[in-house]
């Protein structure tokens, strides 16, 4: 559909752009992407007819620009300008008519019911209908930056040049506004090329992404390889951090504050763990980064508390989230900071230890009873019972982890637990063999991300020896505690 040969081009004898080559198909959503003064305006003026080409070609449909005449060009690229919207002053329903004026002949002489219909209909989409009869200079920036996007739709163009079209507009209107386009690029081969100043909703929506730096095309690739960390970082020059979306297959980057962490230094250890009769908490200084299978605070993310709150063994509940989020708040524990878990194990059974190692350490705290034991690799002979965890499993590390390392963690430790189960000759009472956990345990990771940097922890790493140690002894202790009360 658009094919860029070489093109240079820019303001009078000024070249913004250098010798840039690339070329979109139909129906693709393109994203442009660039520091501020990349070029990247410069390129949709030159794509759209307003600027000359100063050297190259540039092709649409397979014909050189300068061969299509104005009205030919209307018809097939519409435009919409970051600042479209300071032009001129006529009510809603009339700006957005502007966009049929290609398809007439004569000025809105063969105006037509078809015409109305496209007009209703873009406003529809946009979210304007109900602002057709306003003037559009009594609109809020983001209310006008939706007009001229109907203005434009209302072309029915088959190319679509945005420059930032999410700019002005609030969270809605922007996935909005990407959703439709997105499902016209699909739908009907509207072909769109797009700059993109959020580099997230780019990874999201586009299909492929061309990078402008200075001028020059610094790549043209699919979203994961155009948005790679070092890269990003050497164009834009900042600290960024990527990482994959949690609901779709697109890379997101994170911007990585300049500032220090102005908390001190801490270390997790038994003083900061408290015991009741109806829980175990521990209460940290500072968020810690943390991965956990708890009830409340499941996956990964950044907690403060950490609890883990004894339930009889026939405690049952048809919403065991809500519930456990009512408790916290009862007890002073905010859920959105806290990590909470269940055990049928009255919590002065606990075991916890201390490890350390010159660079860092780690605090382990395991409940563990094991009435309700099962063999993993017998689990089909099993019938589903959603019972409290019985093997609760904190691993706290005074010092900074990778992804890796969390990971890792989490399989040291379960190895370390299936070692007590065979030490303890813990037994599955349904299929007489060595069991391996119980059916419902649960492990958290946190780590203080402060001092040395932790890549790995598998068994035989320092970090992965420290666990294996601390959680083999803890859970020991615990199961044994919990045995002798069960006597």
């Amino acid at each position: 559909m658009i094919k860029v040969q070489h093109a240079s081009g820019g303001y009078t004898n000024e070249s913004v752009l250098r010798n840039v080559s690339f070329e979109v198909g139909t129906g693709e959503l393109f994203g442009v992407l660039g520091p501020n003064g990349s070029g990247k305006t410069t390129l949709l003026k030159i794509l759209s007819g307003i600027l000359p080409v100063q050297e190259g070609e540039v092709f649409i449909k397979g014909k050189r620009l300068q061969e299509y005449s104005t009205k030919e060009i209307a018809r097939m690229v519409a435009v919409l300008s970051q600042h479209s919207w300071q032009s001129f002053s006529y009510t809603v329903k009339e700006t957005v008519s502007l966009g049929r004026y290609a398809h007439q002949h004569g000025w809105f002489q063969s105006w037509n019911k078809e015409d109305e219909e496209i007009i209703q209909r873009v406003m529809s989409q946009t979210g304007v209908s109900t602002l057709q009869n306003k003037n559009i200079q009594e609109l809020s920036g983001g209310e006008k930056q939706r007009v001229f996007l109907a203005q434009a739709l209302a072309q029915e163009p088959e190319i679509l040049l945005l420059d930032e079209p999410t700019n002005h507009l609030d969270l809605s209107y922007q996935k909005e506004l990407l959703d439709l386009l997105k499902t016209w690029s699909v739908e009907n081969d509207l072909t769109v090329l797009s700059i993109f100043h959020d580099l997230n909703l780019a990874g999201l929506y586009c299909d492929r992404m061309l990078l402008l730096e200075n001028g020059s095309i610094n790549i043209v690739h699919v979203p994961n390889e155009v948005l790679k960390e070092e890269r990003i970082q050497n164009v834009f020059h900042t600290d960024i951090k990527k990482q994959p979306h949690p609901k779709v297959a697109a890379p997101q980057m994170v911007l990585l504050p300049n500032h220090e962490r102005v908390e001190k230094t801490v270390r997790i250890d038994k003083d900061l763990l408290a015991i009741s009769e109806e829980y175990i908490a521990l209460s940290s200084p500072i968020a810690l980064r943390t991965m956990s299978s708890g009830v409340i605070g499941s996956g990964v993310g950044w907690y403060q508390k950490f609890v883990n709150r004894h339930v009889d063994k026939n405690y049952n509940c048809s919403d065991h989230r809500l519930e456990m989020a009512d408790f916290l708040k009862v007890n002073g524990f905010e859920p959105a900071e806290t990590v909470g878990m269940m055990t049928a194990v009255f919590p002065e059974d606990v075991a916890y230890t201390l490890c350390e190692l010159d660079s860092f350490s780690i605090f382990v705290v395991v409940t563990a009873g094991v009435s309700n034991a099962v063999d993993a690799s017998k689990s089909d002979l099993h019938s589903f019972e959603n019972l409290p965890g019985t093997i609760n499993t904190w691993i706290f590390v005074n010092g900074e982890l990778t992804e890796e390392a969390f990971i890792q963690s989490i399989m040291t430790a379960t190895e370390a637990k299936c070692k007590v189960m065979e030490s303890q000759k813990v037994i599955d009472k349904v299929t007489g063999t060595i069991a391996t956990g119980t059916s419902t345990d649960s492990i958290l990771i946190a780590a203080t991300q402060q001092g040395n940097s932790i890549e790995f922890s598998g068994t035989i790493t320092p970090l992965g020896k420290l666990i294996s140690k601390a959680v083999y002894e803890c859970t020991t202790i615990a199961i044994q505690k919990s045995r002798k009360r069960m006597r």
